[in-house]
C-alpha cells in the first residue's frame, strides 16, 4: 500500500517538475533581426535602420502578434545588409531572423516557426523585352540581377549562373530599367512591390523557377519551448484567418 503510494507521489513530483523545466522564464527576452524586405517587413521611413514601432509589413505585423499572445518578450530591429543579421542570428544565443526562405542547406542551422508567407522565385523583365525562357539553364546567356546574400542568389550560383548582385533589391528594378541588367531574379510578390514603390510597373514574368516558405528563423540555443510556444500560437492565427487578413491587408 505505501509502496504504491509512494510510486504514485513520485511520479506526480516527476510530471510537476517536468512541467517546471517546460516552462519558459518570464524575463526570457529575445533579439528579432529583420531587414527591408516589403512587403513582409520594411521601415515606416523607407532607412536602412529602425527599432520597435518604426517597422511594419506582414511578417512584422505576425510576428508581433504571435510573440504578444505567446507572452514573450522581445526586441526588434531592421538593420542593413541581410549578410550581416543572418550572420548574428546564427551565431547568437537568443537571437532570431525574418524572413528566412527554409531552404534544405539551411534546415539544420536554425529552428524554425513558421510558414509567416509564400516567395516564388521568378525572373522578371521589361515590359518590351522579347526574352522568353523554359529554363534556368536557358537564363545563362543573360545578365540577371539578384539581391546580394539572398537565397535566390544562391540558388541561381548553384544552378550554374553567375549573378550580378546589388546590396538592395530594389536597386534590381532601375537596373532592370535603365539596361544594365536583362532580367531580375526576386520573389512574388516582393518584387513587384519594390517595384511599384520605386515608380516601376509592367514588368512580366518569364520564368517562374520555384518556390520557398518564409519563416522566422531562430538560433539553436533558443529552447525548444519557446519554439513549440510560438509555433502553436502562429498556428491557432492561421486557424482563426489572422494571417490571412494580414496578408490581404497590404497586397
Amino acid at each position: 500500500m505505501f509502496k504504491r503510494l509512494w510510486l504514485a507521489l513520485a511520479g506526480t513530483l516527476m510530471l510537476t517538475t517536468g512541467a517546471a523545466q517546460a516552462a519558459i522564464d518570464p524575463d526570457y527576452r529575445m533579439v528579432l533581426l529583420t531587414e527591408n524586405f516589403p512587403p513582409y517587413n520594411m521601415a515606416v521611413n523607407g532607412k536602412n535602420y529602425a527599432r520597435e514601432e518604426n517597422l511594419d509589413g506582414i511578417a512584422v505585423d505576425i510576428v508581433r502578434e504571435m510573440f504578444k499572445r505567446a507572452g514573450i518578450q522581445y526586441n526588434l530591429t531592421l538593420r542593413f545588409p541581410w549578410a550581416r543579421i543572418y550572420k548574428l542570428a546564427l551565431e547568437k544565443p537568443g537571437y532570431g531572423v525574418f524572413v528566412a526562405a527554409r531552404l534544405p542547406e539551411r534546415e539544420a542551422l536554425f529552428k524554425w516557426v513558421g510558414p509567416i508567407g509564400p516567395d516564388d522565385w521568378v525572373l522578371l523583365a521589361r515590359g518590351d523585352s522579347s526574352i522568353r525562357l523554359n529554363s534556368l539553364e536557358e537564363a545563362k546567356q543573360y545578365r540577371v540581377g539578384a539581391y546580394k546574400g539572398d537565397a535566390i542568389a544562391e540558388h541561381l550560383e548553384e544552378q550554374g549562373l553567375q549573378p550580378i548582385t546589388a546590396l538592395r533589391d530594389q536597386l534590381n528594378a532601375k537596373k532592370l530599367m535603365e539596361g544594365k541588367i536583362d532580367l531580375w531574379a526576386t520573389g512574388d510578390p516582393a518584387g513587384r512591390y519594390l517595384a511599384k514603390q520605386s515608380g516601376i510597373s509592367g514588368l512580366k514574368t518569364v520564368l517562374r523557377f520555384d518556390s520557398a516558405q518564409l519563416y522566422l528563423a531562430l538560433n539553436k540555443e533558443v529552447p525548444d519551448e519557446v519554439v513549440r510556444k510560438l509555433q502553436g500560437e502562429l498556428d491557432r492565427m492561421r486557424d482563426e484567418g489572422f494571417v490571412d487578413a494580414v496578408l490581404n491587408k497590404y497586397l
